[in-house]
Formats: C-alpha cells, sequence, structure tokens
C-alpha cells in the first residue's frame, strides 16, 4: 500500500535513515518512558520509536490515509495511534511524557503553544523544524530573530539546537533547510502560576517589536506601570527574566 503527499498538510518525507537514527537516538531513554510521536506520517521515525523496550509509545496523525498505512505496516501500532489533529487533542498520557516529531512546518508554531499548555507534564521535546524557527527559539535577547516563542520556551525548558537537516534527505526536498531542537523541562524555574498571563504580556510586547515597550503595552498594562524606566526598551531588549519580572510586577495581580 502507498500513501501520497498531501501539499496542504506540509508534508516532506525523511528518507535518509542516517538522519532518521540520529533523531531517535536524541530521546532520552527511561524505564517506562511514555513517548508521544506526532505527525508520523510515513513512520521514517516510527519504525525506530517501535523498537524502544519499556516505553508506552503512541501517535497522533491527522491524515487518515497515513494512518491506514502505518496500521497496515506496524500493525503493532494499531491501538496506539489516533487519527487527530494535534492541536485539538487532548492530553494523551495521565503522567509525565515525552514528545518527538518531525512537525509540519506550516503548523510548527502552533504545536509549540499546545506543547506549553501541556507543559507541566512534558519532560522532553525532539522536534524537527524549519531551521530559520528552530534557531529563532534557542535565540537570546538582544537580537533581531528573538521573539515570542524565544522567551515563551525558554521559561519552561532548556532548548539546545542539536543539528542541520539537509533539505536532500527528504522527499520532496523541502525549499527550506531544517534543524532538529531539543527542549529539556526546566520545571517552570520562574515560578510562573498563571501562564496565560505571562504569555499575553509577552505575545502584546512583541507585538509591535519596533516600538518600545511603553507604546506596545499601553493595552495591557496600567499607566502607572508604563512610567517604569523599563518601558523604554524594546521587547527584543529584554532576557526571559525580565518578562519575568513584568508579569509578575504588573499582571499578577490584575
Amino acid at each position: 500500500m502507498h500513501y501520497t503527499l498531501k501539499k496542504s498538510l506540509g508534508q516532506h518525507f525523511l528518507h535518509d535513515e542516517n538522519i532518521c537514527k540520529k533523531i531517535v537516538s536524541q530521546v532520552s531513554l527511561k524505564p517506562n518512558l511514555s513517548l508521544l510521536e506526532i505527525g508520523p506520517g510515513g513512520g521514517a521515525l516510527t519504525k525506530y520509536l517501535l523498537d524502544f523496550s519499556n516505553t508506552h509509545y503512541k501517535a497522533i496523525e491527522v491524515d487518515k490515509e497515513k494512518v491506514d498505512f502505518l496500521k497496515k505496516t506496524f500493525p503493532q501500532i494499531n491501538d496506539l495511534i489516533f487519527q487527530q489533529d494535534i492541536l485539538k487533542s487532548e492530553m494523551p498520557f495521565d503522567g509525565q511524557f515525552s514528545v518527538i516529531g518531525n512537525f509540519p512546518y506550516n503548523i510548527s508554531s502552533p504545536i509549540l503553544f499546545k506543547i506549553l499548555d501541556w507543559e507541566a507534564r512534558v519532560d522532553e521535546v525532539i522536534g524537527m523544524f524549519q531551521k530559520e524557527v528552530a534557531l529563532r527559539i534557542a535565540e537570546k535577547e538582544g537580537s533581531k530573530q528573538y521573539g515570542i516563542l524565544s522567551v515563551l520556551m525558554q521559561a519552561f525548558f532548556r532548548v539546545e539546537y542539536l543539528f542541520d537537516v539537509h533539505e536532500n534527505c527528504f522527499t520532496p526536498p523541502p525549499k527550506v533547510k531544517s534543524g532538529v531542537v531539543r527542549f529539556s523541562n526546566t520545571q517552570n524555574p520562574f515560578g510562573i502560576a498563571d501562564k496565560k498571563k505571562f504569555i499575553a504580556i509577552v505575545k502584546a510586547a512583541f507585538n509591535q517589536r519596533r516600538k518600545t515597550l511603553r507604546n506596545a503595552l499601553k493595552g495591557t498594562l496600567s499607566p502607572e506601570a508604563l512610567t517604569d524606566p523599563i518601558m523604554q526598551k524594546r521587547a527584543e531588549q529584554l532576557s526571559v527574566a525580565h518578562f519575568v519580572e513584568l508579569y509578575k510586577k504588573y499582571m499578577v495581580h490584575e
């Protein structure tokens, strides 16, 4: 049985076995690991993940054709794969779990927001992204690339850019380079109690990134808060810790 590539789903299939093995080898294995694969597609990583011993594996795939293909190819996956949209999925496991995926590039940012929703339960994420997006998420303050996801992911995870993946490793080759990133949960080191409010202030600050915070945060913070000297800076000049400070000072009691 064959499957077709669906452009609308941003599908490019990884065919380089060395790269598949390299990605899979990044998973921090431990006894009884629960592991969710997002978007297994044609099963490039799946066939190796199913070989892990002492691991509870599940997969979420939106494309019915791929789900049928994987069930025929790997009969042991039958009750472990769910045809769903990851962005609408419920928590996949009762306890802690890790995530792996060659993420569809057109929804990679929403997938990370979903992982932020689940953050308290997610120990580790190994993900492939468009290289530019991957580097942006790992970037530090002071750079034009530093943005919303850099701050949000780094507030809860240690972000490591692991390696590049050449476009010729895929069928069809994408027009962009790819990169693999590891996110390791740092157990909410900043003690962010209300993630929604933290996300709100970070998004507002970067949505008008050319403006100073005083202008960008006008609708978000009180007039008194906007007199804080830090408001003369622009979002990209603030470290993750600075954003946490702003959130704790001005958003917690809102």
